[in-house]
């Protein structure tokens, strides 16, 4: 299934409001969201028949939206519901989720305040977004060319197709080197992220992690948080300079494609998954599991 083009493959997408046969899910080369990049998205996996987190992730969708300057005809609710429909159309239990909206070709050129707003959601089986045996002694990352974007220059928080242009170069300069993604500094130079997920760093069993004013505070991001807290590890919010990444014992990242994924290296500096990774990544697999009401297990 992995090697089908997504174009080639069968089942249907929820698309404009509907349930359509996923080869009738198209749009015009004309459409303003190709050429100008107007356009938001989600990735939320769905566990044993459940969406993980739906409800913040149609949040999140409709808010990237407004951010962009425009209004999804449809509510959180009926968003929810059309990726649960989705999910079911396609008859599965574990799988990758994907709500995107954009305007359409109405009228071309910069100005689209006339065309119409489309949304749809497509879903499919994902299994790891990273190579089993890669991700089992931690993956490998090259440090980007490119640099996360001032805020003042880019809508940063929202999780908006232009801003990942760069991700996509970056993954495959890294790829060429040998490398599974690569890790991005921001504007000032600071630690930033990956190229889709966030980054987390141990040292003398306190979690470190940098500060999300330019890019994306993920959805898993404040879950492994939360899940950390709850273990009563420390976690501290800051800015990371790279020249510190030598001090540091342990890494991972962390995105819904990704879940809870260790690193073993970025560039030269050197890393070794532990307990508190390991522990992290148990409590992740079993923080998205569906759960099991008292009435059903009594």
């Amino acid at each position: 299934m992995a090697d089908i083009p997504f174009d080639k493959r069968d089942g249907f997408i929820w698309f404009n409001g509907e349930l359509v046969p996923w080869a009738d899910a198209k749009i015009h080369v004309l459409t303003h969201g190709l050429h100008y990049a107007s356009s938001v998205f989600e990735g939320c996996r769905a566990y044993g028949g459940e969406i993980f987190k739906l409800q913040e992730h149609s949040e999140r969708l409709v808010n990237s939206a407004r951010i962009m300057g425009f209004e999804i005809p449809y509510s959180v609710e009926e968003i929810n519901a059309a990726c649960r429909a989705e999910l079911a159309a396609q008859k599965l239990v574990d799988g990758y989720v994907r709500p995107v909206a954009w305007r359409g070709s109405e009228a071309m050129g910069v100005s689209a305040q006339k065309n119409k707003i489309n949304f749809a959601v497509a879903a499919w089986e994902w299994p790891s977004y990273f190579d089993p045996e890669q991700r089992k002694k931690g993956i490998r990352l090259d440090v980007a060319k490119y640099k996360r974007p001032s805020p003042e220059t880019a809508p940063s928080h929202a999780k908006a197709a232009g801003l990942y242009m760069i991700c996509t170069i970056s993954k495959h300069a890294a790829e060429a080197n040998g490398y599974a993604d690569a890790m991005m500094l921001d504007y000032r130079g600071y630690v930033a992220e990956a190229t889709g997920a966030n980054i987390f760093f141990v040292k003398d069993r306190v979690i470190h992690t940098p500060t999300p004013d330019c890019f994306l505070n993920g959805i898993t991001r404040q879950t492994v948080i939360d899940l950390a807290k709850r273990r009563s590890y420390e976690v501290i919010e800051r800015h990371i300079k790279p020249e510190e990444l030598s001090t540091f014992t342990e890494c991972f990242i962390t995105g819904s494609a990704a879940e809870v994924t260790p690193v073993g290296e970025i560039g030269p500096h050197k890393f070794t998954p532990g307990t508190i990774t390991a522990t992290l990544f148990e409590d992740y697999t079993a923080e998205v599991q569906p759960k099991v009401s008292a009435r059903a297990t009594a």
